[in-house]
C-alpha cells in the first residue's frame, strides 16, 4: 500500500494514510484555497480519499477526530518546515537525463560520505554538482549522503528526520535532489542515500498521533522502539518498506545505508530487514538493475548478509566498524570506551582475513562474548573506512584523524584502507587531510528540547573522560567551523595527501592482486612486538606483499617474503610523498635483513 498524497496528473491526488484507530480522518487543504476533504476507511486501518483539482504545490494537513491538523507522515515536501503542511508533488515532471544509467558493482565502488550541509558554503544539493568532477577525476565513484529526511530547522546532521519520505526543504528540496543524482549519474557515479529506519526525532514528530508505531516491547537509545514485531505491525512495517521503494523510483538512488540496524529490533520469523531485502530484490528485478542496501551494524552478526535461505537476512552488505578500531587504536594509542577492546596488529591482520575481529570472542568493553564468524563472505559485502562522521564527529573537539596523528601516519592509514579486500568508504575531506573538524550540531525551535541536547552530548563525551572545550550544537558557529576548506587540496601537504590517495586507488584498480575482493587469496599476519603487519594477496598471476610499521620507531627485520621476485611500486616514506627517505630496498630477496621506516607501509608486486 502506498502511502501519502500520489499525484495522478489532470489535477487529480491520491491521498492515502494509516490511522487504525482514528473514527474519521479528513485531508484539510490549506493552499491555495482552503477545504476539508472527508477520507474513506478503506483496508486494515488505512485511510483513502482521490479528489479533484489538487494541482502540484497544494498545500495541506491531515486532519485527526475532527480536532488535530497534522502533516502527512509520508509528506513529499515540507516546504515550511517540520511544523507546517506537506506539499503535493509531481514526480513526472522532472526531466531525467540518466536513461542509459545501469549503476556500478558493489565490488568496484568507492565510497565518498559526504553532509550535505557542511560539504560547500551553499549548503544545498545543487551546490554539489560543480565538484561531482573533481571527486570522480579524483576516483570517487560513489557519494554517499548523511540523511536528508525534513529534520527541523537548517542545521543538523540528518539523524533528527521526522517525515522519511521529504527531502529537506533548506537544501533544495524535491528538485535539488533530482537534479543531484542525475548529474552524479551523468558524471558516472552512482548515489547512496544514508536513511533512518529505527527512530524518528524529537521534534515535529508526530506519527504516534496517526498509528502505533511505537511499542513498549523493546527499548532503543531514544526511547519506545520502532514497532516492527508487534500487534499492528503491519503498517510500520509497509511505511518503510514503501520508503526504500520511493528513494530508488522517484529519485533513481543506487543505494540505502540504513543506520543503525541493530536497534531495528524483530523477533518475528521474518525480521524486517530480510522483508525489505525481498522486496528490493523484486523492484531490482523489475528495473533491470541492480538497486543497493547497506547496513550499519554494531552486531558483527552474520546474518545480516546471508542469503535468506540459509537463515540470514540477505542485505547485500555492512559497515565494519571493527577495522577502523583497529586502525585508529594502532596509530592514535587511545584505549577509552570502545577502543580498550582494540590496539593490536593481530586483530588487524584478522580484520583483513576474517573481517569480524570480534567473530565470537570476549569483549572487554561489553564484558561478554561479542559477534560471529564471517570469513566465508566475500570482501565487497563490507564496507570499511578509517574515518566516517560517527568516529569524527561523535568525539568532544570533532577531531579528524589529522589532528590526532601524523602526516607519516595519514598516509599508513591510506594504505590499509585501499590495501584491504573490502569496499573502502572515505569521509568528506579525508582524502586531503581536512583540518576544520566535524561538529554535532542542530538548529530546534524548542528552548527545552535544546537543553536537552546539550545535556546528552555532555554525557556522552563524559563517558569517555575526554577534557576540551565543549562546542554548542545550537551554535551556528558550531555548524560554519565543520564545513570544509576545500580549497586545501590543491595545496602544499593537502595536494600531496591527495595525490597518494589517488594513486592508492589506481593501483587498487589496476592490480588484479587488489581488484578481486577476495579473502581465500590472501594471507596476513604480524610480529606483535615490533608493531608490524605482512599483507599478501594474490589473484591468478598477480600478486602483491606488503608491510606495514605501526611503531613510532624503525624497525629491522627478515621478512618471510613469499617465493618469487618482488618489486617495490609504493614506498609512503619516499620523499615525493612527503616522507623523510625510503630504506627499502627496491627488490626483495631472500632473507636479507632490511630497515621500514616508522609509521609507513611498502607495497611489492611479483
Amino acid at each position: 500500500m502506498k502511502v501519502g498524497s500520489r499525484y495522478l496528473g489532470n489535477n487529480r491526488c491520491e491521498f492515502t494514510v494509516w490511522a487504525p484507530f482514528l473514527k474519521e480522518v479528513a485531508v484539510k487543504v490549506v493552499s491555495p484555497v482552503e477545504r476539508l476533504l472527508p477520507m474513506q476507511s478503506i483496508e486494515l486501518g488505512y485511510w483513502q480519499v482521490i479528489a479533484d483539482d489538487i494541482a502540484p504545490g497544494t498545500r495541506y494537513f491531515y486532519q485527526l477526530d475532527g480536532k488535530s491538523d497534522l502533516p502527512d507522515p509520508a509528506s513529499n515536501f515540507q516546504p515550511q518546515d517540520v511544523h507546517g503542511p506537506s506539499e503535493v508533488v509531481d514526480h513526472q515532471t522532472f526531466q531525467w537525463t540518466d536513461q542509459n544509467w545501469s549503476g556500478i558493482p558493489l565490488e568496484d565502488l568507492i565510497i565518498y560520505e559526504l553532509h550535505v550541509g557542511t560539504f560547500t558554503p551553499n549548503a544545498s544539493f545543487e551546490a554539489i554538482i560543480p565538484r561531482l568532477k573533481e571527486l570522480y577525476d579524483f576516483g570517487v565513484n560513489a557519494i554517499e549522503i548523511m540523511p536528508i529526511a525534513q529534520f527541523p530547522g537548517a542545521r543538523n546532521w540528518g539523524y533528527d528526520g521526522v517525515y522519511p519520505y521529504a527531502a529537506q526543504h533548506s537544501y533544495g528540496g524535491v528538485e535539488g535532489l533530482k537534479k543531484l543524482v542525475d548529474a552524479a549519474h551523468q558524471q558516472g557515479m552512482s548515489v547512496i542515500l544514508d536513511v533512518v529506519y529505527n527512530h524518528f526525532g524529537p521534534e515535529g514528530n508526530y506519527i504516534g498521533n496517526y498509528a502505533p508505531f511505537f511499542t513498549e516491547r523493546h527499548r532503543s537509545p531514544w526511547g519506545s522502539a520502532i514497532n516492527f514485531d508487534g500487534a499492528h505491525n503491519y503498517g510500520v512495517r509497509n511505511f518503510f518498506i514503501q520508503n526504500a521503494l520511493y528513494w530508488f523510483e522517484h529519485y533513481h538512488i543506487d543505494g540505502l545505508r540504513l543506520d543503525a540496524t541493530d536497534t531495528i529490533y524483530d523477533l518475528g520469523a521474518r525480521h524486517f530487514l530480510q522483508e525489505l531485502a525481498d522486496r528490493t530484490n523484486e523492484f531490482s528485478q523489475q528495473q533491470g538493475r541492480k538497486f543497493y542496501l547497506i547496513a550499519e551494524s554494531d552486531l558483527n552478526d552474520a546474518r545480516v548478509v546471508r542469503e535468506s535461505v540459509i537463515g540470514g537476512y540477505g542485505i547485500d552488505a555492512q559497515w565494519n566498524d571493527s577495522f577502523h578500531h583497529c586502525v585508529h587504536t594502532l596509530l592514535t594509542g587511545e584505549n577509552i570506551g570502545y577502543y580498550i577492546d582494540y590496539g593490536r596488529c593481530e586483530q588487524l591482520a584478522k580484520a583483513f582475513k576474517k573481517t569480524f575481529v570480534y567473530s565470537w570472542d570476549y569483549s572487554v568493553y561489553r564484558n561478554r562474548w561479542h559477534g560471529s564468524d564471517v570469513s566465508d563472505r566475500p570482501g565487497y559485502q563490507f564496507i570499511v573506512c578509517i574515518q566516517n562522521h560517527d568516529q569524527v564527529g561523535n568525539r568532544l573537539l570533532g577531531e579528524r584523524l589529522t589532528h590526532l596523528v601524523s602526516f607519516e601516519a595519514l598516509k599508513l592509514a591510506a594504505g590499509t584502507l585501499f590495501l584491504s579486500p573490502n569496499v573502502p568508504l572515505l569521509f568528506m575531506g579525508e582524502e586531503y587531510g581536512e583540518e576544520a573538524p566535524f561538529l554535532y550540531f542542530v538548529s530546534h525551535s524548542d528552548p527545552e528540547l535544546i537543553a536537552a541536547v546539550r545535556a546528552g552530548r555532555k554525557e556522552e563525551f563524559a563517558a569517555f573522560h575526554i577534557e576540551g572545550e565543549y562546542a554548542d550544537p545550537e551554535s551556528l558557529e558550531t555548524f560554519k567551523r565543520s564545513q570544509l576548506t576545500w580549497e586545501k587540496r590543491n595545496e602544499g601537504k593537502h595536494k600531496v595527501l591527495l595525490e597518494f590517495y589517488q594513486h592508492l586507488i589506481q593501483l587498487r584498480r589496476t592490480i588484479p592482486a587488489l581488484k578481486k575482493l577476495d579473502k581465500q587469496n590472501l594471507e596476513a599476519s604480524a610480529l606483535e612486538d615490533q608493531k608490524l603487519m605482512f599483507l599478501h594477496r594474490w589473484n591468478q598471476d598477480s600478486q602483491i606483499f606488503c608491510v606495514m610499521n605501526f611503531n613510532l620507531q624503525a624497525i629491522a627485520l627478515k621478512p618471510s617474503t613469499p617465493p618469487g621476485n618482488w618489486r617495490k611500486i609504493l614506498d609512503s616514506s619516499e620523499p615525493k610523498w612527503m616522507g623523510q627517505g625510503t630504506s627499502m630496498p627496491e627488490q626483495l630477496e631472500g632473507q636479507n635483513e632490511v630497515t621500514i621506516q616508522p609509521h609507513s607501509f611498502v607495497l611489492y608486486q611479483q
